[in-house]
């Protein structure tokens, strides 16, 4: 580079241990080994860039050179900040212009173009190593924050790249979206494939959704969850595959067979997740009727009307309708839905729990009104109140804080909880937003008190299943359907032995929406077979043990005289090379029948058991709060036929995927007036942020 700042060979690695005596340990930025010297002698680390890293070494040679003539050539000329240090030294030399590079023109262009004939800054090479590190963290930067590629173009973004690291070339928009990003998506399809040939199990979840304001675009997602060799289940996003508004039944299930037979994983599904046809597009997130929170906007955005919360139950049709009760050509949609998918479906039960408590809270009128005075005095107080006063109720849920407010608006279970520690507090935040405001009479809290206890067991249960954002340290954790028929029980225990004064309506429509949407699980023999093969819950659920024994082994046996599911990749398996064959155990001398050992007792041959006995004997033993996956792991070899099973259930999850929560992120950027992105991009910035860590952990 031009400047005659210190040139140094450790500009080139990165310091991770520095100890006594000048000692120090670091990691090549190129390659990551890590090499070991002292700061005056730094010949190991020269050696390095010669042997393995040419480029790197000779860009090294020739800063050394330049820094020798500018030393040579110029004086030098420093200029400071407010503060008074140092920040660039840069020298002055006298161009055509009669000018100091160190004038004003000069230090404002750091490419070196505006003071004179000056030396400028050496911009890397595009295969440099340190230009294709920045090169990827712009791009996973783009995919995590599912930014829109065109950031790169901005004035503002390219300055920031300058003034950061001005030898760097920026890349240029159509570089990224149509090579870098593409080159990306192929290695996580690789890297996809290479998972799910050695998986033990796997079930598969169908997610389909459309644009609110665009009604010709959609996208329909082929999630694959997995049991790793680690006994850890995993997920990875086979496809992000465009729909057009024509797409049929027939059409997206020929989708979803490509995609399955190009992932190797056609009839090795145990299950897939997937609502009735007619369902599967995307729905608003339910939420309180009336309970308007406005969301926090960023400089420049215009609160978008499709964002706000319906507070009219009267229009709360036209984006409820899940399927339940489609017309004669939904339901024809419906029968090929389920004939085409050919294998065990199951309705998503974090979806049927959100419908079901959507339908309760409709059914009641008086609701939405009380609740539209309660927001009222929410936002009141949350801009009248000085936050150190409203951290004391809302601790983690003020705007800006932990809690983002738009989640508050949108999400059922999270305004529940804000609506009770504002209920807790009701008189302390009277008290502080002062006389005149909105004040909240005895009926209508008594009205809120019930409502929050009425809806207390399902927060509980949506808490269960997609864990408390608040306090699950594992936000990416699965959760299996084994959940499902507990939670399913306890809420109708729940609401046959509630009273309700001021809620009847509430009360009733939710009895009636969970015996439609949920009661069905109490009957269906793979929730019976995952509950039960739960340790922590086993039988102890059942009223009725003998005929759930007999519903368990019939589903049990229908499955575990399946080969196993390591058998039936073997056509997949001959496209990895990477993947090695284990080596025989070694066998013990004693097992061996020989003359030196004859005095030894013979061990007696091991009877397997049958399935009835393994039921048994697992049913016999008390339940534990051990995880299931643990459970099953080590009791893999006392249990072998249920352990079979237990594998493939636990991969089916309970709750939305990945996917599906990147869908509600993506639709801004489906808006022309946030960053219109063309649809394919869109696929490709989706693909790679469901499988971001696959990729990049």
């Amino acid at each position: 580079m031009a400047s005659v700042s210190k040139v140094s060979i450790l500009d080139y690695f990165n310091i991770v241990f520095e100890g006594e005596n000048g000692k120090i340990e670091s990691n090549c930025k190129a390659c990551g080994t890590r090499i070991q010297a002292k700061r005056s002698v730094t010949s190991n680390f020269v050696t390095h860039l010669k042997r393995k890293h040419p480029a790197m070494y000779d860009d090294f040679v020739k800063r050394k050179d330049m820094k020798r003539e500018g030393y040579s050539s110029a004086c030098l000329h420093s200029f400071t900040t407010n503060g008074g240090n140092p920040r660039f030294t840069l020298p002055v030399t006298t161009g055509a212009g009669g000018g100091a590079l160190g004038s004003v023109g000069g230090v404002g262009n750091l490419e070196g173009g505006g003071g004179g004939s000056g030396a400028g800054v050496t911009k890397f090479d595009r295969h440099d190593p340190r230009q294709v590190l920045i090169s990827e963290a712009i791009a996973k930067m783009i995919v995590h924050d599912l930014q829109p590629v065109s950031i790169v173009e901005n004035q503002g973004f390219r300055e920031l790249l300058q003034l950061l690291e001005p030898r760097y070339t920026p890349e240029p928009q159509h570089y990224i979206q149509g090579q870098l990003l593409p080159a990306y998506a192929y290695q996580a399809q690789l890297a996809t494939r290479q998972a799910i040939a050695s998986a033990h199990a796997l079930s598969l979840s169908l997610d389909l959704w459309r644009s609110q304001t665009q009604t010709a675009s959609g996208y329909l997602g082929v999630t694959c969850h997995y049991l790793a060799s680690d006994w850890q289940i995993r997920s990875a996003l086979l496809a992000c595959l465009p729909l057009t508004c024509s797409s049929s039944a027939s059409r997206v299930l020929a989708d979803f067979d490509e995609v399955c037979h190009s992932h190797g994983v056609s009839g090795r599904a145990f299950c897939v997740v997937a609502d009735p046809f007619p369902a599967t597009s995307k729905v608003r997130p339910c939420c309180l009727p009336g309970f308007l929170v406005p969301p926090v906007l960023t400089n420049g955005q215009d609160d978008d009307p499709t964002d706000q919360v319906l507070d009219n139950g009267n229009i709360a049709d036209q984006w409820i309708s899940n399927g339940h009760g489609c017309n004669r050509e939904d339901e024809d949609r419906g029968e090929s839905w389920e004939q085409g998918l050919g294998i065990c479906r199951v309705d998503c039960f974090s979806r049927s729990l959100e419908q079901c408590v959507r339908e309760g809270l409709y059914s009641s009128p008086q609701i939405p009104s009380t609740l539209t005075k309660v927001a009222r005095f929410y936002n009141y107080i949350t801009s009248a109140v000085p936050p150190e006063k409203l951290i004391q109720v809302f601790d983690g849920w003020l705007p800006g804080g932990t809690r983002n407010l738009h989640d508050t608006a949108t999400d059922w279970a999270a305004q529940l909880k804000v609506l009770r520690r504002l209920l807790d507090s009701v008189e302390f935040l009277e008290e502080m937003s002062g006389p005149g405001e909105v004040t909240l009479s005895s009926s209508e809290r008594a009205l809120l008190r019930e409502l929050i206890d009425i809806l207390d067991p399902f927060t509980e249960a949506w808490d269960m299943v997609h864990g408390d954002t608040q306090r699950d340290t594992q936000p990416d954790r699965h959760v299996s359907i084994s959940l499902a028929l507990p939670c399913v029980l306890g809420l109708r225990k729940h609401l046959s032995e509630t009273s309700t004064p001021h809620c009847p309506a509430l009360l009733l429509g939710l009895s009636q929406s969970l015996e439609r949407l949920l009661a069905p699980i109490l009957e269906n023999p793979l929730y019976i077979t995952a509950t039960t093969l739960d340790p922590q819950f086993k039988l102890t659920w059942s009223s009725n043990p003998d005929w759930h024994k007999q519903v368990l082994i019939e589903e049990l046996s229908k499955h575990s005289t399946a080969s196993p599911p390591a058998d039936l990749n073997t056509d997949f398996r001959h496209q990895s090379q990477t993947l090695s064959t284990p080596s025989p155990s070694s066998v013990s001398s004693l097992s061996r029948p020989c003359k030196l050992f004859s005095f030894i007792k013979q061990r007696p041959a091991t009877q397997a058991k049958s399935l009835e006995q393994e039921l048994s004997v697992y049913l016999h033993e008390e339940p534990t709060d051990e995880e299931a996956l643990h459970y099953w792991r080590r009791k893999d070899i006392d249990f072998p036929l249920l352990a079979q099973v237990a594998k493939r259930a636990f991969t089916i999850p309970a709750c939305d995927t990945v996917v599906e929560n990147i869908f509600s992120t993506a639709r801004c950027l489906l808006l022309p007036e946030r960053g219109h992105i063309l649809p394919k991009n869109l696929e490709t910035l989706i693909y790679l942020k469901a499988n971001y860590k696959l990729l990049w952990t």
